[in-house]
């Protein structure tokens, strides 16, 4: 597959992507409205694995090696599944750092240097009674 080695897409080239094909997938709400039958082109999945997210780029990447997208469902992002998250289409929550890979989120510092706090307690001088 030329998906596999990189696509050029006349602005850039793709960095390489996983790339499979697969059956309809079973977990799969139906689309509403439905993607438009047509009996003359057969019907394609793919599973498609990329490490950089640019605008379009999966349609412009399929679209590229004859294969235009007529139905794009991301199901991962990193190493988390989102099948897993068990949310139905347009619904969100909030994810834990770590299910993500990322160190836990801390509290911003509240250091404040020593010149700061002296220019501080000077403008604070200036204006008590």
């Amino acid at each position: 597959m030329r998906l596999r080695a990189g696509v050029d897409l006349g602005d850039f080239v793709t960095q390489p992507a996983r790339a499979r094909a697969i059956g309809e997938p079973e977990w799969l709400w139906p689309r509403d409205p439905p993607v438009r039958y047509r009996a003359a082109i057969p019907t394609s999945w793919l599973e498609l694995k990329i490490r950089e997210g640019k605008n379009r780029q999966v349609r412009r990447m399929t679209a590229a090696v004859g294969f235009p997208t007529l139905r794009l469902v991301r199901v991962g992002f990193g190493p988390l599944d989102l099948r897993a998250l068990g949310l139905a289409p347009g619904e969100s929550r909030e994810v834990e750092p770590g299910a993500l890979g990322l160190p836990a989120a801390r509290a911003p510092a509240t250091h404040v240097s020593k010149p700061r706090q002296a220019n501080d307690a000077k403008r604070r001088s200036r204006y008590k009674s």
